[in-house]
């Protein structure tokens, strides 16, 4: 069995792992890049319009023999719905089969919805956890993990009497940590290749707060705060939401989501026992922006907007309970947060990785909100291992040969794991396990 790292031996995003034997060949994530060379930000639109053999020649995809038209045969295994691992999926020719989670799949087209996004997945198969199965000769187990994305996976990969163990992106002090726990016990040991995610790897060595810790910062702010609460963080974040809606259950706060993250809770509980807009829930209503209602309308999904109508609360309402009120909010809702009273001695909350402040539209946004009188607060925690779980994954595994991946910092692995083999490899360089 050999593998090939085509991104991510020195840079977070864009991974995109092959694997094969002299029978198979499997593709684990397929992401869009967030960095360029230089680590400036990768900007996703200089991939429209380009066709594949000039991103091949600019390095954004993987330069893979018969991936891009009817005559390869390699089958795709994502782990999760993020941008950075499958992102660029719409390339792959039609004919191979991806493999995902159901809720994963589920993810990707309502985000297809709700954005100017075509992810088609034309060929999809789906996997459960801790369930083996094969591509040709290659044995894939996918173990589900603690981690921001809903439906997030590492896998164990064997052929040939080899072992490679994918990590994924992972963490232990989310909601899903017995997650890691079912790993630990039921996973095999002494493998022999571990492709182990530092995203955070050289972050302060302490361990980070937990999603329990996040709901009790919020509802020590909710308890406190004078105006009305707005919080932005990532819709698809269903760790972060349901703590946001556990402090408001406590501190008596109705919870105003917008139709998207509506949407998003109710195909989600599908899958897990997720609080949605709903009479079950009746602290959680629903809110319709202008430009997105729009946009959907437009597209012919109104559907989408009709099936909460029972739940809806609009700005008028928003404004007249102001201070009993947290509403989840994002920089497209600029124009309609305009004519919400209350904002005034109120709380902004920025509950998302520190580095989105950089963008302009955000920027702008934040400005508006303390323009308006409001006072920010950081609340976050990251979707990423700290250097403890890092360990105990490394504890749990043991394997004989370590190789960091989706990080900056991949010298910072010798320093910490003194007692494993740890091998630096370099993007597109073909490793044998022997």
């Amino acid at each position: 069995m050999k593998f090939k790292i085509h991104r991510g031996t020195k840079e977070i995003g864009g991974s995109c792992v092959e694997v094969w034997t002299e029978s198979a060949r499997i593709i684990v994530d397929f992401g869009m890049p967030l960095v360029n060379p230089d680590q400036t930000q990768f900007d996703a639109k200089v991939v429209k319009g380009s066709s594949v053999d000039e991103l091949i020649a600019k390095g954004i995809l993987p330069d893979i023999e018969g991936l891009y038209d009817v005559s390869g045969s390699a089958a795709l295994v994502l782990s999760h719905a993020h941008q950075d691992h499958f992102g660029l999926i719409n390339y792959v020719n039609e004919n191979h089969q991806i493999y995902l989670g159901r809720a994963t799949l589920k993810l990707i087209e309502i985000t297809n919805i709700f954005t100017n996004q075509d992810w088609a997945i034309k060929n999809a198969r789906h996997f459960e956890s801790g369930k083996s199965f094969f591509i040709g000769d290659i044995e894939i187990t996918p173990y589900l993990m603690d981690h921001s994305a809903f439906d997030a996976y590492a896998f164990l990969i064997k052929a040939d009497g080899k072992s490679l163990f994918y990590s994924g992106d992972f963490r232990i002090h989310g909601r899903k940590t017995k997650a890691f726990g079912w790993f630990s016990y039921n996973t095999e040991q002494n493998i022999d290749y571990l492709l182990l995610e530092g995203t955070t790897i050289g972050r302060v060595n302490k361990p980070f707060p937990t999603e329990s810790d996040i709901e009790e910062e919020f509802v020590n702010v909710f308890k406190t705060s004078k105006g009305i609460n707005l919080i932005y963080t990532s819709g698809q974040n269903i760790d972060r939401l349901v703590s946001i809606y556990r402090a408001c259950k406590r501190t008596g706060k109705t919870l105003a989501v917008d139709f998207y993250i509506a949407n998003i809770l109710k195909e989600l509980s599908e899958f897990a026992t997720i609080p949605y807009p709903s009479k079950k829930f009746p602290e959680i209503k629903v809110f319709f922006p202008y430009r997105l209602s729009r946009m959907i309308s437009s597209k012919g999904n109104e559907k989408l907007l009709y099936r909460f109508k029972n739940y809806k609360i609009t700005k008028e309402q928003i404004g007249a309970q102001f201070d009993k009120t947290v509403m989840i909010v994002r920089p497209s809702m600029l124009k309609d947060l305009e004519y919400i009273k209350g904002l005034k001695d109120g709380t902004f909350i920025y509950s998302m990785w520190d580095g989105y402040k950089k963008e302009k539209t955000t920027k702008e946004f934040i400005d508006f909100l303390i323009g308006k009188g409001m006072t920010e607060k950081v609340i976050h925690t990251s979707g990423h291992a700290d250097r403890d779980a890092l360990k105990r994954m490394v504890e749990v595994l043991n394997p004989k040969t370590l190789v960091p991946i989706h990080t900056f910092e991949g010298d910072e692995y010798k320093k910490i794991f003194t007692s494993t083999k740890v091998v630096r490899i370099n993007d597109n360089e073909e490793v044998t396990i022997g």
